[in-house]
């Protein structure tokens, strides 16, 4: 009976799954340095004659088979990865030159310094791959797409960075050329929304648009941070899911076609003004898909479309899966929407469908709840008011990122009617820059926190029953949660 069980046949979008699933493992587990005799070709080519083998059969007996093999091409492209890394390991505590390009925007702290994400070409000359963290000590005109040379001791790194830079010697700096045109656009937007909005105002209005967090005041971004709500204003997932789904609902009472098409170009136009950063590629890449999905009449079950984004940019860019926090908190923000706030719904309130206010809420304390345990370990901090905060903020986003648009885009046309949306805009980012002060001055507002990693799986796993038991109880089909209805 059990061996029948066995031979039944399993569906193979589920293959995919177990397939993208054993990849993200393999390429985590990459990192260590035993596992580097996995760059051969031999392996590759076992894996492939593994895969094929399973797709084929096609039964569910062969489930932890395609696992294993793509556990094996994850741990091949990661270990590709080290060897061609393995030369920074005669470069640390030396004295260095390097070049590279600026891939995320530069970040200025309070005190002036200067923050660099830096894709490097060369060191001493010679080509390597690999990203910097670079700190300098003063701000610079460097922008994203920027070619700095930089002088200073290269440090081991963390996470997806392959090594430090502190306190750098700005050598030169190259223009990009042909200029970014998308960069070219989102200067002259931030001067035209700056026109009607004061400046904090003004800052975290395109903050919400473009996830351009370099002009937003220190007090106000360290304010945030104490609340929980830093990730409203960088390039995240929600935002381009609001922009996704504001153009699929209005232009698809014109025609699907036109929907699909502004949809795709919300997307490509968002990832190229806010760059390819972790959470943005993982982002893209599921808004796409999804929007593709509902364009074709499809549905992307989460546990399959889980794995697979993860799978796709791990396999591009190995480094996100070594500890890079923005790519793990993405990861669990979706999560969170797709799967547990969909669950709460059904279990609190059956088969009625949400409204805006409360599918957005929902999915506000949803992506709260399963971030948490990563926010805790990292950060060693506990906001006691991010829930509340959240709820009271967040659901206005979408009006502040549509009146922030509409003023900034009337500007050069109809500078009264800027004017009056510039009014209203005002009113709405001035309510949620008052709520962050608030919450951010309590005195209980936030509790240090120390949270082993051990104890973040088993908060996890008991998120994972919980789910099971909410699944359990409503029937509630997954599939039918969409990202971007």
């Amino acid at each position: 009976m059990n061996w029948w069980i066995l031979r039944r046949r399993v569906h193979i979008s589920w293959l995919i799954a177990s397939l993208c699933f054993g990849i993200a493992l393999g390429v985590v587990f990459s990192k260590e340095s035993a596992v580097l005799f996995f760059g051969s070709w031999i392996w590759l080519c076992v894996a492939l004659s593994l895969i094929a083998l399973s797709l084929w059969r096609s039964k569910l007996y062969v489930i932890p088979i395609i696992i294993i093999a793509g556990g094996v091409v994850g741990l091949w492209r990661g270990a590709i990865v080290q060897v061609a890394l393995q030369p920074y390991a005669n470069c640390i505590g030396k004295q260095v030159i390097l070049r590279g390009v600026v891939d995320e925007d530069p970040e200025v702290d309070a005190k002036q310094a200067m923050t660099l994400h830096v894709a490097v070409t060369t060191i001493n000359g010679h080509s390597l791959p690999g990203k910097i963290w670079i700190t300098l000590p003063e701000s610079r005109e460097i922008k994203r797409g920027d070619v700095p040379t930089l002088k200073g001791i290269l440090q081991p790194g963390f996470g997806a960075f392959v090594g430090s830079m502190y306190r750098a010697d700005v050598q030169s700096v190259m223009r990009s050329h042909p200029p970014d045109f998308a960069m070219t656009i989102r200067q002259w937007f931030g001067e035209q929304i700056h026109k009607v909005l004061p400046s904090d105002q003004a800052a975290l209005g395109i903050g919400f648009l473009t996830g351009q967090k370099q002009a937003i005041p220190p007090e106000l971004d360290e304010a945030m941070r104490t609340v929980g709500l830093t990730h409203i204003v960088v390039a995240s997932g929600y935002n381009l899911t609001i922009l996704v789904r504001l153009a699929r609902r209005v232009f698809s009472r014109i025609s699907k076609y036109l929907a699909g098409l502004f949809g795709a170009g919300m997307i490509a136009g968002f990832m190229a003004i806010t760059g390819l950063s972790p959470s943005m590629s993982r982002a893209g890449l599921v808004s796409g898909l999804s929007l593709a999905a509902w364009y074709y009449g499809r549905k992307f079950h989460p546990l399959v479309l889980l794995p697979l984004t993860a799978a796709v940019t791990l396999l591009i860019n190995p480094a996100y899966g070594w500890g890079d926090l923005g790519w793990q908190l993405s990861f669990a923000a979706f999560a969170g929407v797709m799967i547990v706030a969909p669950l709460l719904q059904a279990y609190f309130f059956g088969k009625k469908k949400p409204g805006v206010l409360r599918q957005v809420v929902g999915e506000t304390i949803a992506a709260e709840m399963v971030t948490l345990p990563i926010l805790i370990a990292a950060f060693g901090q506990f906001s006691n008011v991010a829930l509340l905060a959240n709820v009271l903020v967040v659901p206005l986003v979408p009006v502040a990122m549509a009146l922030t648009f509409l003023a900034g885009i009337t500007v050069p046309i109809f500078g009264w009617l800027a004017a009056v949306v510039g009014w209203t805009a005002h009113a709405v980012l001035t309510y949620m820059i008052a709520v962050v002060d608030f919450l951010a001055v309590l005195p209980f507002a936030t509790t240090e926190l120390t949270l082993p990693w051990w104890s973040v799986a088993l908060a996890y796993g008991a998120l994972i029953l919980g789910c099971f038991w909410m699944w359990r109880v409503t029937r509630y089909d997954l599939r039918t949660a969409n990202l971007v209805e």
